[in-house]
């Protein structure tokens, strides 16, 4: 819908554009626009201020920029050439020399009191086979004939030793330690009787567990059972602790066992 028309309306008005506040400009611009021209450069931004115009006869020629190298130094007389043993061509060879030696008699002298060549020996693979060096076939015993052949060597001593120190340091670290804590070695004796009468037990246990009906169908077959069973397997866990320990300490004679190895 088009407005109302009015009698204000019918003269076209000017449009009135709001005027522009005055551009801001930093009162330092001077200062620094000095300090800028001052410090640059004519040839920073837009190459030198005045460029020489290359002379036609300077052109590029070819090979003019390859590394050329350096001029070859003449020989000094102190540097003079090796002696060569091939004899010079204007050398002449020294005439009129000759020797008394009867090289025929030396020679037979010497093959006569020479001692023989002893033959390498060899191994043929067949009858009419190829020969080879029996040295290097390894069919000789070169190893057992060495001087240190059999004999320990000097770390594995030197290791033997170490450890023989290192396990009475420990054995002695245990005592002392047993000392202290007042515990009780077991002899030999009190150990083999220890061992037979968890054995004797086990197999009382074994008999009790062989009795036991077939069928399990109470609770109390089911507990009894159960108990045997763990019975039986904490024997057999003493008496494989007791027969892989040669060494066992009590303490305060009580039942509780304390396996010390002496292997470590």
């Amino acid at each position: 819908m088009a407005a109302p028309e009015s009698i204000y309306n019918l003269l076209p008005r000017l449009q009135e554009r709001p005027a522009k506040p005055p551009r801001y400009i930093s009162t330092f611009r001077p200062s620094v626009k000095h300090e800028t021209e001052k410090s640059k450069a004519q040839w920073k931004t837009m190459g030198p201020a005045k460029v020489a115009v290359p002379s036609p006869k300077n052109f590029l020629k070819k090979h003019s920029k390859e590394p050329k190298l350096p001029a070859r130094k003449k020989e000094q007389d102190s540097k003079k050439l090796p002696a060569l043993s091939v004899p010079r061509r204007t050398d002449h060879p020294v005439m009129g020399i000759q020797s008394k030696k009867n090289f025929i008699n030396t020679n037979a002298v010497a093959a006569i009191t020479g001692l023989p060549k002893k033959p390498q020996p060899i191994y043929v693979d067949r009858r009419q086979g190829d020969k080879y060096l029996l040295e290097t076939s390894g069919l000789v015993p070169k190893y057992i004939k060495k001087k240190d052949y059999g004999i320990t060597p000097k770390y594995v001593t030197r290791r033997t030793e170490e450890m023989k120190r290192a396990q009475k340091e420990h054995e002695t670290h245990v005592l002392e330690y047993l000392k202290e804590k007042a515990m009780k070695q077991l002899s030999d004796e009190e150990r083999e009787n220890l061992l037979q009468g968890l054995k004797k037990n086990w197999e009382e246990v074994h008999h009790e567990f062989q009795c036991l009906s077939v069928e399990i169908d109470t609770i109390p077959k089911k507990l009894r059972k159960e108990k045997l069973e763990s019975q039986m397997k904490q024997l057999e866990h003493d008496i494989d602790v007791i027969e892989k320990h040669k060494v066992i300490y009590i303490a305060n004679e009580a039942a509780f066992l304390q396996p010390v190895s002496s292997e470590l």
